[in-house]
């Protein structure tokens, strides 16, 4: 809260690129999109990728550790006048900047009334905001979970709040083997979002414990530290920001393999739709997908964008990047 809050006054007061990183160019729709908020929001936004993913008409999104609420006024304007945006976040401070900007957006974006609100919580508990059972169709999260002490409980409350076939997609920060006691208590690093970070194969372990199908990595990028110093105490560890997606899949919907088809109906996706590292699905081209990726497109908001075909396939089920 004192390094959000009080120490860090605009993104440019931090000390590693850690949280500036995003691994790959924004698409149109996005830019035109940031281009309308806010310049204290911008200005005080601290997250480490981009968690916009796509097929968001409509949908009710919980952003954790929402901080000024960026992502959550770009988010507003995608899911639409009928979708909703709840952003939460520890730091009063931080709260305070997003709340004060509402009326501005929603003049901006032509809203009769406002699709986002801010509370000012844990994402450890959020049933003590008042978040209930699933409620909501996407979960996201940008360089945040790194600063939560208990990941477990940030990801079974994720888990709790999303309807069935829901979608948490989250960027964060990750490290290439366990870290030393040295680093976990080091303030500055906790606060520059590398001390908090998890073992990358610890995320598979949690994301299967609590219940997701196994993670989906979109896009990983190096992180580099740019301070003598810090880079003596971290040592040979290294850090990558990457952009994973866990889906809550109903185990009604898990059968077999099959085949998919995309129909290219997607907004700003209408060619091709890059789901994640191992697959990219082609307007009206017919891909083999294992029985994990075959349940998430089934059970999720992707149905309808898709034809599904159960049956025997060629594919070897991807082993991960």
């Amino acid at each position: 809260q004192d390094y959000y809050g009080k120490e860090l006054q605009k993104s440019e007061d931090l000390k590693t690129n850690a949280c500036v990183t995003s691994a790959r160019p924004l698409p149109k729709i996005v830019k035109d999109a940031l281009e309308r908020v806010h310049e204290e929001v911008v200005a005080r936004y601290y997250g480490c990728g981009l968690v916009i993913p796509e097929c968001l008409v409509s949908c009710r999104i919980l952003d954790l550790g929402s901080g000024s609420g960026r992502d959550c006024y770009l988010l507003s304007q995608l899911v639409g006048e009928q979708g909703h945006v709840t952003g939460i976040d520890m730091t009063e401070a931080q709260v305070e900047v997003a709340k004060k900007h509402i009326a501005y957006h929603m003049d901006k974006f032509g809203y009769q009334k406002p699709n986002v609100e801010f509370l000012q919580g844990y994402m450890e508990k959020l049933g003590d905001a008042g978040l209930a059972d699933e409620s909501y169709d996407i979960v996201i999260s940008n360089c945040v979970i790194n600063l939560a002490p208990d990941k477990r409980a940030v990801l079974r409350e994720a888990y709790r709040v999303l309807k069935a076939g829901g979608e948490m997609y989250f960027s964060d920060v990750y490290a290439s083997q366990h870290l030393s006691e040295t680093v976990r208590k080091h303030r500055v690093l906790w606060g520059e979002c590398l001390a908090g970070a998890l073992y990358w194969r610890d995320l598979y372990t949690i994301a299967e414990e609590v219940g997701f199908s196994t993670p989906c990595l979109v896009t990983a990028s190096p992180i580099t530290i740019r301070n003598k110093e810090l880079e003596g105490i971290i040592g040979d560890c290294c850090f990558v920001s990457a952009t994973f997606r866990l889906f809550k899949v109903p185990s009604s919907s898990r059968t077999g393999p099959g085949q998919v088809i995309y129909n290219g109906g997607i907004v700003g996706h209408e060619r091709e739709l890059v789901f994640d590292a191992n697959f990219t699905f082609k307007e009206g081209e017919v891909v083999d997908v294992d029985a994990e990726m075959a349940a998430i497109l089934q059970s999720s908001r992707f149905a309808e964008e898709f034809l599904i075909r159960a049956g025997k396939t060629n594919a070897a089920t991807p082993q991960g990047c």
